[in-house]
C-alpha cells in the first residue's frame, strides 16, 4: 500500500513508520520535516500536499496541537487552537482526501485518552479528542467506495511521561510500540467507524 503518514517524525509517528514501512510505502510528512511538509491548520497546504502525492491507500495522521492550560486561565483563543489544528486538520483531511483516495482506502487519525479519562490542564485536549472520535462514527456510515476511517487513542506514552509524569499521575503509560500495532490494525484491518483504545 501507499500510505501518507503525517507526523512521521513524532514519538508515535516513528513507531508506526517502524510497524508499517517493512510492508508498505510510506511517505513522512511532517510540519518542517520529512519527504513532505503540511501544515494541517491550513486547508490550502492540505490540498497542496494531496496534489503532490496523488493517489494513495491510506493516510495515518499522528499530529495535532491543542493548549494544555488550566480551565481558569482559557479563553476562546486558548481552544482555538485545537479546534483549528487538531480537529479540523484531521476532518479536512479526510474531506479534502478522499478526492484523493483510492477505492477502500483508510483514514487513521489520532485521539487520546482524555476524552473520557481528563486531567487537570486537559479540557482542550478532552474537547477535541472526543469530537474526532465522534466524526469518525458518524463519517463512517456516509463514506462511499468503501473508504475507511477510525481513530487510535492511547493513554500517554512511556516515552513521554518524562515530560507529561506531572499530569498523569496513576496512570499506565504505554509503549509507542503498542500504540503502533492499533494503527497497523486500523490501515490492514476492514474495520471502520471504530475507535481503537490502547491502554
Amino acid at each position: 500500500m501507499k500510505i501518507l503518514l503525517i507526523g512521521a517524525g513524532g514519538t508515535i509517528g516513528s513507531a508506526v513508520d517502524k510497524e508499517l514501512s517493512e510492508r508498505h510505502d510510506i511517505i513522512r510528512i511532517g510540519r518542517n520535516s520529512g519527504d513532505l511538509q503540511v501544515d494541517i491548520s491550513d486547508s490550502v497546504s492540505i490540498r497542496q500536499l494531496f496534489e503532490q502525492t496523488g493517489k494513495f491507500d491510506a493516510l495515518v495522521c499522528a499530529a495535532g496541537n491543542v493548549t494544555f492550560a488550566p480551565l481558569g486561565e482559557m479563553t476562546e483563543d486558548s481552544f482555538a487552537l485545537g479546534l483549528k489544528d487538531k480537529l479540523m486538520g484531521q476532518v479536512n483531511l479526510l474531506l479534502i482526501g478522499r478526492e484523493f483516495a483510492n477505492d477502500g482506502a483508510s483514514f487513521t487519525f489520532t485521539t487520546g485518552v482524555l476524552s473520557h479519562d481528563p486531567i487537570r490542564s486537559g479540557a482542550s485536549a478532552a474537547l477535541v479528542n472526543g469530537a474526532i472520535d465522534s466524526f469518525v462514527r458518524a463519517a463512517a456510515i456516509e463514506l462511499p467506495r468503501g473508504l475507511r476511517v477510525n481513530s487510535v487513542s492511547p493513554n500517554v506514552l512511556v516515552e513521554a511521561m518524562g515530560k507529561y509524569a506531572p499530569y498523569f499521575r496513576g496512570y499506565k503509560p504505554v509503549p509507542a510500540a503498542d500504540v503502533a500495532l492499533a494503527y497497523a490494525k486500523s490501515v490492514e484491518g476492514l474495520q471502520t467507524g471504530q475507535t481503537f483504545h490502547v491502554g
